[in-house]
């Protein structure tokens, strides 16, 4: 039902505003306009598309989930298409969406959201489903897969805690 309302609403709000501006300033600047925020939001679309694209390598090879990331690139997805859209309003949103504290607080509303419904749950592995449901998430257990890799020699005698030191070194 939000959906469709959004769907009817948000034309109706364009042409009312696209009427206003066009009186204000003439029908040829509100053309230009539209052009240009449709060139800006390529532009910007482009740029830090491949930036958050950079970020999420990098933090995939640190072994991370790229979870603000993946947010940040939906954020730039939706803003890159807001833009393209004719309209100033949309144009308004899709400006906002390319800010990075814009995006940084939005982020954390979803996550609040998300954790009071109880619904995160991230996975990272390769392969197919595995999903555990009725899981209790309170119940302190922490799921896991090993796989030994064949071949490794380690001469180190084991610490009897099981950890290294922060060098790294085994005692």
């Amino acid at each position: 039902m939000v959906i469709f309302l959004a769907l009817v609403i948000t034309p109706l709000v364009e042409i009312a505003v696209f009427i206003e501006i066009g009186g204000f300033i003439g029908l040829w600047p509100t053309l230009f306009v539209v052009i240009a925020t449709a060139a800006a939001g390529t532009w910007l679309l482009r740029s830090q598309g491949w930036e958050v694209m950079n970020r999420a390598r990098v933090t995939l090879a640190r072994g991370e989930f790229p979870a603000r990331e993946v947010f940040d690139g939906a954020c730039i997805l939706v803003a890159g298409a807001l833009l393209l859209t004719p309209g100033f309003v949309t144009d308004a949103a899709g400006l906002l969406l390319f800010v990075p504290s814009v995006r940084a607080y939005l982020g954390r509303l979803m996550l609040r959201y998300l954790m009071s419904r109880g619904n995160v749950d991230v996975r990272m592995y390769g392969g197919g489903d595995r999903r555990r449901e009725n899981r209790d998430p309170d119940s302190g257990t922490i799921e896991g897969e090993f796989h030994e890799v064949p071949g490794g020699s380690d001469d180190r005698e084991p610490n009897p805690r099981g950890f290294d030191d922060d060098d790294g070194a085994k005692r």
